[in-house]
């Protein structure tokens, strides 16, 4: 398992951009695929984009997601990226940084969690 710690999250408007981070501590970061999930209220914890182990590696993303979000990573850095433009109120959730088992996220399940940040869109 690896630690992570995000930062990032906030109060935006509609139409605004944030970048999420997500710190991993421990040796394993680079072998391992990335994803941000959220979780809205009432709702269960979704993907919403993934990355393989490296950095200019395979990406996956949500559909209601594509197109306005990137997921990137910098394995010197031991750190993964959510660039979210153009936000929209529907985006308010808690984001959760997740590592993988595995190099691919289509080939081991999650073992490892984010505590969480919150990203709140106002209309």
């Amino acid at each position: 398992q690896v630690q992570l710690v995000e930062s990032g999250g906030g109060l935006v408007q509609a139409g605004d951009s944030l970048r999420l981070s997500c710190a991993a501590s421990g040796r394993t970061f680079s072998s391992r695929a990335m994803g941000w999930f959220r979780q809205a209220p009432g709702k269960e914890r979704v993907l919403v984009a993934a990355i393989s182990w490296s950095t200019g590696g395979t990406r996956s993303y949500a559909d209601s997601v594509k197109g306005r979000f990137t997921i990137s990573r910098d394995n010197a850095k031991n750190t993964v990226y959510l660039q979210m433009n153009s936000l929209k109120p529907e985006d308010t959730a808690v984001y959760y940084c997740a590592a993988y088992s595995e190099r691919y996220y289509g080939s081991g399940g999650v073992d490892s969690w984010g505590q969480g940040t919150q990203v709140t869109v106002s209309s």
